[in-house]
């Protein structure tokens, strides 16, 4: 109640709370005279007496209150129907109340006489007063009025004033506050957009909004402190002025509603500075991921332009016009790539101020990086390529000019000056000086030039040095006749003529074979050459001291490469195989006709990534592995270098389960069985699509048998590392086909984090504030969850039984409850059993209770847990750290700083760390769902209360105290995303409640396959389908509300039947594939938007 609703009945003032109090501080509340009080309503004295006793403190009205009741001028009659009436209607606690009764001598004695036979009616403590002077025995003169005889200074209008101000600011303070929260829950729940100019107006308008807030905050500020003015006025004008407790108590709430102003003000300064730098970053990204698409555009066509500039030359000046157009495009490319660098230095330059969206930006650097390394790349290749046909072009140039100038030199030595001695022998020696040129101008091994100018080389080429080998062939063989000849001249002389002996041939030095192919197969890579060089000069050295032994593990060795070769040549021949005579036959118009309408615009389900597959293999890696072919020993690297690249066999793994559902559907149609004939291929599409699941896993095993052979090598390491990497992938791949089963998971799995671990456990569950009966069924009645472990949430899912024939005989899990792992801890030992442990959140308020299938297993999930957590406290620490250090030593950069990221997961930077030094201490992983791929620890002891586990309790503490912070309702929260109907797993009053589910009692789902019907059915409708009982059918295709389309086998008619009626139709039927309870697949909604997920500090109920 305020004093403003009630302002009327205060301004009749027959009561007043002059705030004055009694010797044991009791609150003293004066009845004046007031003739008129018997005719007051009861409503008006009750809400006066309400009003101005919740005025006082608390502590002050439970000692309770004195009324002082003044009835010097009134009768005795009414002074005890005042008395009966205050009994009756005070809502306070009644200390005492002093009576100062009628002074005319006839009602003085009246009213002694008769409240002796009426003091047990009043049923309170009534004390007869017969001046002011006895009524100061009770009060102090200086805590009374001086219509009662005391110094104390009222002024019941400005008392009213006041009263309102302070109730007024009161509200105003609590509107503001609950505005700023309301303000807060909008901008925390507000989704980031996914543009550049959507992302300022938001910031604009937020920004705006906050201005208003702000001036509101200012406004009652304001009003609060000119409020605390007022109250404090008496004091400026007179520093001996004593306050009465009631003033004392009207200065100490407004001090504290401005109080709580200040620290309203202050939370919202600092969710505010969140929320915008949170903005300002979306607003960097989107301006980042802008540029990105326009820049990597330019960086396409730029490619796209290289790869058509053809560095081929037919001659010398050609080759210049070409090397001329080549340095065009180079400059035109440089400017691309200048930006581009540029872009990534600011992308990077996000992630050194820690930038929310770190992994979105992190992988589009690392590609324009590699973009533009690519196309520096080519571009320095095809420009070395050029220089060195321009080369080949002025030697074959230079070689033919020094044949025509031999012709020439031949053509004009005169004959008739060659038959004296002395005219022969000149003509001789001026051959010999020619010839002696040779060297230095012509070509002398065909194969060597052909080797060296090997990458230019084209069918002109090759013309060009064959015409300039046979011409300069040509020209030596006349030179010889014409030597001859001389020769012959000069020694028909009479005189001893000295012969000038013919010069020998220049032989040019031939290249060892060896380090021809050496050459040729390393040049690519200096390491590679290096490891190899010594082993191929000294070749026989070495295997004439290699013992029997080792010559057996090096033929071994050589029969494993040989065997990966040849498969690797296969492998990519079929692939080949299937994108030339199916995927591309799927675009052929002139067979369009013979494809299926489920089977349009389907290709990528059909054969997934592989054409991806088969550029990489034909391109790189088989290539690569080529060039290993001498030293098998070594191929290890290979695989390290590539072990990126071989991770899009995941990719293909999980469109696996589409592509052959798919391929069901439609491996009867002509299509298909037409390509297969045109091939000649006696397996069908389908044993080529598992190929390369085939290969991938084919890997594993060829480098155990390599490393096997190869103990002690210099590659042994290598080897160990690419199967330990082999078989890391092969489990990824398995946990991502578990993780696709998932449904009814809401949000977007990979949000979630890296998977980590998966398995199936027994679970019980405890819930604090649960119904009792439900804590003790959780104790005897566990359920069967599939457990994953995500780095940022732990899911709980319920394993569906397998239907279905391939693939999609694969499990499913239902979606239950998730955990973040920002807010759980763990307790390693339960209950007593070395198979059991903990895990819990919200102070043990939810407890599962998880039962692994072995102790191994279980150790190895503790550890991955603790593993995570640990993380996430090293991270919370560092941020606290790097918070302290910026407060007190300011970052340059202070102007467009970032908040602290509290995020307890660790970046992409840590895991690559964490993962090379995990590497050399964690053993192989296996296939199996329920391994891990950390090592297995000899097991830890129990976390004690005073060590370990207190630091994970501390850890939790914090964890929780940045993620769980209390918030009013409406405000920004943790949800989890779990079927409503299922949060206690589906409790029923069923002979095992906990275990069973409502889902459970859905009815089965059907897939595509064939059945044989039980029962007749008549069509409904011209669209539908008549079948009897007897006949064969297959189910095509689900349709929209509950149809399927079928085909009756027998009558060969299609048409659709309502599902509800082929369960009763087929249900008793013995089908080729059985009913599938869930088709194992799983939607969801890709978005690059996401929410504001700020914690604002919840403002607290302001009271008065």
């Amino acid at each position: 109640m305020y004093a403003a609703q009630i302002g009327s009945e205060l301004q009749k003032q027959f009561a007043i709370l002059p705030g004055g109090r009694g010797m044991n501080g009791s609150p003293v509340i004066v009845f004046p005279e007031f003739p008129t009080f018997s005719e007051l309503e009861e409503e008006e004295l009750q809400n006066v007496l309400s009003y101005l006793t919740s005025v006082p403190s608390v502590e002050a009205s439970g000692v309770g209150f004195i009324l002082v009741i003044d009835r010097r001028l009134d009768r005795w009659a009414a002074v005890r129907a005042t008395l009966l009436r205050i009994a009756g209607s005070f809502p306070g606690n009644l200390h005492l109340v002093l009576v100062l009764r009628p002074t005319t001598l006839f009602q003085r004695t009246l009213s002694d006489f008769l409240f002796k036979f009426n003091r047990d009616e009043f049923k309170m403590k009534v004390v007869m007063l017969s001046s002011v002077t006895e009524l100061h025995a009770y009060i102090d003169p200086g805590q009374l009025t001086k219509e009662l005889g005391g110094t104390q200074e009222y002024h019941h209008d400005s008392w009213i004033s006041h009263r309102t101000a302070i109730e007024a600011f009161a509200l105003m303070v609590k509107t503001t506050a609950q505005t700023l929260q309301a303000f807060g829950t909008e901008l925390a729940e507000t989704e980031l957009p996914n543009d550049a100019e959507a992302t300022t107006i938001l910031l604009q308008t937020h920004t705006l909004k906050k201005d208003t807030m702000k001036e509101d905050l200012r406004v009652a500020q304001s009003q609060g402190g000119r409020l605390l003015d007022c109250i404090n006025e008496p004091l400026k004008a007179d520093p001996e002025y004593n306050m009465t407790h009631d003033e004392q108590e009207n200065l100490a709430t407004v001090q504290r509603l401005l109080g709580q102003l200040d620290e309203t003000e202050m939370a919202f300064d600092d969710f505010w500075e969140r929320h915008r730098t949170k903005l300002e970053q979306c607003l960097h990204l989107r301006h980042f991921e802008q540029h990105f698409r326009e820049v990597r555009a330019q960086l396409d066509v730029t490619s796209e332009r290289l790869s058509g500039f053809s560095e081929v030359s037919v001659s010398p000046a050609h080759a210049e016009h070409v090397l001329r157009e080549l340095s065009g495009h180079e400059d035109k490319a440089r400017d691309i790539l200048d930006l581009a660098l540029s872009l990534v230095s600011e992308g990077d330059r996000l992630i050194e101020n820690s930038h929310y969206a770190e992994d979105s930006i992190r992988p589009k650097c690392t590609e324009l990086r590699g973009v533009c390394e690519e196309i520096s790349s080519t571009l320095r290749s095809k420009k070395s390529l050029l220089l060195r046909a321009m080369e080949l072009h002025h030697a074959l140039e230079e070689a033919s000019h020094w044949c025509e100038e031999g012709i020439f030199l031949l053509a004009n030595q005169p004959v008739d000056r060659c038959q004296s001695q002395d005219g022969a022998e000149a003509a001789l020696q001026e051959l010999e000086r020619y010839l002696d040129t040779a060297s230095l101008h012509t070509l002398t091994d065909r194969s060597a030039i052909c080797c060296q100018y090997e990458a230019v080389l084209n069918s002109q080429l090759r013309d060009q040095i064959e015409r300039v080998f046979q011409k300069q062939s040509s020209v030596q063989e006349m030179f010889e006749k014409r030597r001859v000849s001389l020769k012959k001249l000069a020694a028909k002389q009479t005189r001893p003529v000295q012969p000038v002996a013919p010069r020998p041939e220049v032989k040019s030095p031939h290249s060892s074979p060896h380090l021809e192919r050496k050459d040729r197969r390393y040049s690519a890579d200096n390491a590679l050459s290096k490891k190899v060089e010594s082993p191929v000069h000294n070749g026989g050295t070495r295997h004439a001291s290699l013992s029997e032994e080792e010559e057996n593990l090096a033929v071994l060795r050589r029969h494993v490469m040989n065997e990966l070769l040849e498969t690797e040549r296969a492998y990519v021949e079929e692939l080949l195989c299937v994108l030339e005579g199916y995927a591309a036959e799927m675009d052929n118009p002139a067979m369009a006709h013979l494809i299926p309408s489920n089977l349009h615009s389907k290709k990528d389900i059909l054969f997934g990534n592989m054409p991806e597959i088969y550029q990489f293999h034909k391109r790189t890696f088989l290539k690569e592995l080529e060039a290993y072919t001498d030293c098998p020993e070594l191929v290890g690297c290979c695989f390290l270098e590539r072990m990126k690249d071989l991770q899009i066999y995941e990719a293909y793994c999980q469109n696996k389960p589409r592509s052959e559902s798919l391929w069901r559907q439609c491996s009867d149609c002509a299509f298909f069985q037409e390509c297969q004939r045109k091939l000649e291929h006696k397996l069908g599409l389908d044993s080529y699509l598992l190929k390369p699941v085939q290969r991938i896993t084919k890997y594993q095993l060829l480098l155990k048998e390599m490393l096997k052979y190869s103990k002690g090598c210099d590659g042994c390491d290598d080897l160990q590392e690419a199967l330990s990497s082999i078989l890391g992938i092969l489990k990824a791949v398995n946990d991502s086909m578990h993780l696709i089963a998932i449904t009814g998971y809401e949000g977007n799995l990979s949000e979630l984090g890296r998977l980590l671990m998966q398995g199936s456990f027994s679970v019980w569950t405890e819930h604090k504030k649960g119904h009792a009966k439900v804590k003790d069924l959780a104790r005897f009645k566990p359920m069967q969850r599939h457990l994953f472990l995500h780095q940022k949430a732990l899911l709980f899912c319920k394993r569906r039984e397998e239907n279905g024939e391939g693939y999609e005989k694969a499990p499913s899990y239902s979606f239950k409850h998730s955990l973040s792992m920002s807010a759980v801890g763990i307790t390693e030992n339960a209950k007593g059993d070395n198979k059991k442990f903990e895990i819990w959140c919200n102070s043990r308020e939810e407890v599962f209770i998880v039962q692994a299938p072995t102790p191994e297993i279980k150790t190895a999930w503790v550890n991955e847990i603790r593993k995570v957590l640990t993380q996430q406290l090293k991270a919370c620490r560092d941020a606290s750290q790097q918070k302290s250090s910026d407060s007190v030593s300011p970052s340059p950069t202070s102007n467009n700083s970032t908040s602290i990221s509290l995020s307890p997961f660790r970046s992409s930077g840590q895991k690559n760390q964490k993962k090379q030094e995990e590497k050399k201490t964690e053993p192989a992983p296996t296939s199996d769902s329920n391994s891990s791929s950390s090592p297995k620890h000899k097991e830890e002891p129990v976390t004690s209360p005073t060590t370990d586990r207190s630091s994970v309790a501390k850890k939790r503490f914090t964890l929780q105290g940045f993620s769980n912070l209390k918030s009013p309702k409406g405000w920004n929260k943790a949800s989890l995303s779990a079927d409503a109907s299922e949060e206690n797993d589906g409790y029923s009053s069923g002979e095992d409640p906990m275990n069973s589910d409502p889902e459970d009692e859905v009815g089965k789902k059907l897939a595509p396959g064939k059945y044989t019907v039980v029962a007749d059915c008549e069509k409904a409708g011209p669209q539908e389908l008549s079948v009897k009982s007897g006949d064969m059918v297959q189910l095509i295709r689900e349709g929209e509300e509950g149809q399927w389309f079928v085909k009756n086998l027998r009558t060969s008619k299609e048409g659709w039947v309502a599902a509800a009626n082929l369960l009763s139709l087929i249900s008793e039927s013995k089908s080729s594939q059985s009913l599938s309870s869930s088709d194992g697949s799983v939607s969801g909604n890709l978005s690059t938007s996401s929410s504001c997920s700020e914690t604002y500090t919840s403002f607290s109920d302001i009271k008065p």
